[in-house]
């Protein structure tokens, strides 16, 4: 039988993916910042909703997430989705891999995404200057700064390095906790994308799921004025891991 449902949500995925690439290429280019951001927020809704994962929103952001860098813990591919659900205007920095996956890359890069080579200790600078600078310019960027997708009950430890870009320019830091769970899982197994698991695999455990739910949890912001990058870096991990305790 969910088998039988995980078939139904991907063929009521394909033609969702077909609308979104048409979008990205017909559309963005005429559209205004906030006509973006509403069709970045209304697919990726509607992602959720094909998928059968019930989004929560814990807390709120700032009335404006201009220049404000969003660090998140990441779990599953589908955090981007999540994330876009509720903070539609962020623009997102990712492996250079992702930009090469089928059809998702062409998405995320439509989206605005900044690509990272995380092997190259000359392209993390690249990213955090382009990432200063689309601050500077008012954007908002969100980052992983765990590097990789960890199970979702333990965060993996922060890395700071993607942080110079909000300390160099005194930028806000506003914390995001993702927390996806299922019925009977306090952490959900369906939507961890760990180890040796393809793309293909996890994407067949995600429409198979029963119940699967999200939990947005946006924290206040931090300030990184005065701030040492380790430092801002460890005391945003503590306050993630004292939100993914207490939630």
């Amino acid at each position: 039988m969910r088998a039988l449902v995980g078939v139904w949500r991907l063929l009521r995925l394909l033609p969702h993916i077909a609308g979104g690439l048409w979008i990205v290429a017909r559309r963005f280019k005429r559209c205004s910042p906030a006509e973006r951001h509403a069709h970045i927020q209304a697919w990726s809704r509607q992602l959720l909703v094909i998928f059968g994962v019930e989004l929560s929103v814990q807390g709120a952001a700032p009335a404006s997430l201009a220049g404000h860098l969003v660090v998140a813990n990441h779990v599953s591919w589908l955090d981007i989705a999540a994330l876009h659900a509720v903070l539609p205007q962020v623009r997102f920095v990712s492996k250079a891999d992702v930009k090469h996956w089928p059809v998702v890359g062409l998405l995320v890069d439509g989206a605005g995404t900044l690509f990272i080579e995380r092997a190259s200790k000359r392209d993390a600078m690249r990213v955090v200057h382009q990432t200063a600078d689309a601050l500077k310019a008012g954007d908002a960027v969100a980052v992983f700064p765990e590097g990789t997708t960890g199970p979702g009950p333990e965060l993996l430890p922060f890395h700071a390095n993607l942080l110079q870009a909000a300390v160099s320019i005194e930028a806000p830091v506003l914390p995001v906790l993702l927390r996806w769970h299922e019925p009977g899982q306090r952490f959900s197994t369906a939507a961890q994308f760990v180890g040796d698991t393809t793309l293909a695999q996890s994407l067949w455990r995600v429409v198979t799921a029963r119940g699967l739910r999200v939990v947005v949890s946006v924290l206040p912001a931090e300030a990184s004025v005065g701030q040492e990058r380790r430092a801002l870096a460890q005391a945003l991990e503590l306050r993630l891991r004292e939100a993914l305790v207490s939630s």
